[in-house]
């Protein structure tokens, strides 16, 4: 049965909730599934803006066609040419033959290397700052490349006053009848799931959410329709806060995390020492996660939200503990910045974890690590309990608790 939803006048979502996937993108585990995003404008000519991902093709091109009422589809803009978001553009051209494919000039070129259909008969190719007028709305284009794939873009519609933001401002998560995010709290339902959609996905690419940022500050906007998650109406403020703070590697929290890696429960024992030290020092916003049972996408977002970050970790087969690798290894390729950084290592025979973490994240540009470091040999004495001290005392010292 077919289910679309008004957002304003004669625009109207038509995406598809998907409860069904385990893995977005074969990686991030979403246990509330996920929404593809697609949204219908009924001008004098007709507009689509996006396609759904090929698992949910028939619920999608019946929501399009009930919403289009008989009408035929005039245009079909193509904000992002990833999968979960183009897959239908042949379901489309094949139920409307006559539709024009807006895009610029690399949506195009991707796009004939997922389709064998004749393109070029029905692309409009535009640039930045151009506009397509289909009767009462005027849509204007503008590049967002690399937020996240090269050829993005978002459309702006004056009418409405509306920014189609592709992938920015989406999150994880299958909406529930309510598409907006002023219909749930959204802080306590949705913000979790924002943030890790936002620093596993978009957060390598600071510089260029900023400079969408700064782009997107010169319109005047009164909703924001993103390819996933809710649709923003009301204090849209909030959240070109967050995407503020993620894209300039800003803390929101001042804070520790710790992160541990841990093999027989000695290296979590000293982590659970740290964090009562700390405690006892006045720090407030501890918060601990195993690396061994925490997905890295979760640590990835919880390291994106804390100002100072402690990774105690178990030497491994000469290396890293395994799943404490991985979760590094991800941080350096989503280019974390502006943190504190410290390191607890543990061997019985050998304790080389704090050399090997030390490289990974020396590779990242604009944060700091602390020169108190702990080496712990099987389980924690006497010696390595006054190096916790120490580095208990020099966290304290750099959050500067009053």
């Amino acid at each position: 049965m077919y289910c679309f939803k008004k957002i304003s006048n004669d625009a109207y979502w038509v995406g598809v909730n998907d409860r069904k996937i385990s893995l977005f993108e074969s990686v991030y585990p979403v246990s509330r599934g996920v929404s593809y995003n697609s949204y219908l404008v009924l001008d004098e000519k007709t507009v689509l803006l996006d396609t759904v991902d090929s698992v949910a093709s028939l619920q999608f091109l019946e929501n399009v066609e009930k919403a289009l009422g008989g009408r035929n589809l005039d245009y079909l803009i193509v904000n992002h040419m990833e999968p979960d978001h183009c897959a239908n553009i042949g379901s489309i051209v094949a139920k409307y033959p006559s539709v024009k494919i807006v895009g610029n000039a690399k949506t195009f070129a991707m796009m004939g290397q997922f389709f064998d259909f004749d393109i070029e008969s029905r692309k409009v190719v535009v640039k930045e700052g151009d506009t397509l007028n289909t009767g009462k709305h005027t849509f204007t284009f503008v590049t967002a490349p690399m937020v996240h794939w090269p050829e993005a873009m978002v459309t702006y519609d004056s009418l409405d006053k509306t920014l189609y933001s592709a992938d920015a401002f989406g999150s994880f998560g299958a909406m529930s009848g309510n598409i907006f995010a002023d219909e749930c709290n959204f802080e306590e339902e949705w913000l979790d799931d924002a943030r890790r959609y936002y620093t596993n996905i978009v957060g390598k690419y600071g510089v260029q959410v900023q400079a969408l940022l700064k782009k997107a500050s010169s319109l005047e906007i009164a909703r924001i329709c993103p390819l996933h998650g809710p649709i923003w109406r009301k204090d849209i403020a909030f959240i070109v806060d967050k995407y503020q703070k993620w894209s300039s590697y800003t803390p929101e929290k001042k804070g520790v995390l710790i992160v541990y890696g841990s093999v027989h429960g000695n290296t979590e024992n000293a982590a659970e020492v740290l964090a009562n030290m700390l405690d006892e020092k006045g720090v407030k916003g501890i918060t601990m996660v195993n690396a061994a049972t925490a997905h890295f996408s979760e640590i990835i977002a919880k390291c994106f939200k804390y100002s100072h970050i402690v990774f105690a970790c178990a030497t491994y087969n000469a290396s890293i503990f395994p799943s404490m690798h991985t979760v590094l290894h991800e941080l350096s390729e989503h280019n974390l910045q502006n943190r504190t950084f410290a390191f607890i290592e543990n061997g019985t025979w050998a304790p080389l974890a704090n050399k090997l973490m030390q490289e990974i994240l020396d590779k990242l540009k604009n944060n700091e690590i602390l020169e108190s470091k702990v080496s712990v040999k099987s389980s924690l004495d006497a010696q390595s309990l006054a190096a916790m001290e120490a580095l208990a005392e020099e966290i304290v010292k750099k959050l500067d608790i009053k």
